[in-house]
């Protein structure tokens, strides 16, 4: 893959600057009473600068969240089913894609702890964490069906894999090093074994490939500024 220009290394960066900024702030003196010029100040940008890559702070909270969700379609896109997927093959897939994103959402664990807590005590996050989480069993359903399954099963398969996401992330508790294992318990509760090794490879290879595939956001839209 090609090194990101100049131009994209800037933006990338007035983006995470945005987020440290935000998330700083947010631990200082609670979501509630931080504003988005607060964290334009905080980051030495410009209103119009923030709202280039964030149309509001709730965004900023979820600011990996489209990344993650992009990263995980290329995933599931590269996986190679013998055929129309069955329910049961279809969740076996879904079980690896769902640990996968544990082990994205976790990697920074305490980034995660924060965000955490930040949906706990604000109900208007977790409303969007909630519509979020939809929104990627409606990806990984519309994965399925480019790969051919019955509507039964693109339907069904992404719902029975959220579902186990929500129940680990529930008795996790917001501990990054517990998400995933009770993720895996709630899967293997349901039967959702692991697949083969050489469909473990296959899927390796596949995250390979996606990762190496993965640019950083673009902005909404040309800055008025320089950043």
């Amino acid at each position: 893959m090609p090194r990101p220009t100049l131009r994209a290394r800037k933006q990338q960066r007035a983006r995470d600057e945005i987020v440290t900024a935000a998330y700083e702030l947010f631990a200082e003196r609670g979501y509630a009473d931080v504003t988005v010029a607060d964290i334009a100040e905080r980051a030495e940008v410009g209103r119009t600068t923030f709202f280039r890559y964030f149309g509001d702070k709730q965004e900023v909270v979820f600011a990996d969240e489209q990344e993650w969700l992009d990263d995980i379609g290329r995933r599931q896109r590269r996986l190679h089913p013998d055929g129309p997927p069955s329910l049961p093959e279809a969740l076996r897939l879904l079980r690896e894609t769902t640990l996968a994103i544990c082990a994205q959402v976790t990697q920074d664990a305490e980034r995660y702890v924060q965000r955490e807590r930040l949906i706990a005590d604000n109900p208007e996050l977790g409303d969007r964490a909630a519509r979020k989480r939809r929104r990627l069993a409606e990806t990984l359903g519309e994965i399925l069906r480019e790969q051919n399954a019955s509507a039964q099963t693109a339907t069904l398969a992404p719902h029975v894999a959220l579902a186990c996401y929500n129940a680990g992330h529930e008795i996790a508790a917001g501990d990054p090093s517990a998400l995933g294992p009770h993720v895996a318990a709630a899967f293997d509760l349901l039967g959702i074994g692991s697949l083969s090794p050489e469909e473990s490879q296959q899927n390796d290879e596949g995250r390979r490939t996606a990762s190496r595939g993965t640019a950083a956001p673009a902005p909404r839209g040309e800055p008025e500024e320089p950043v």
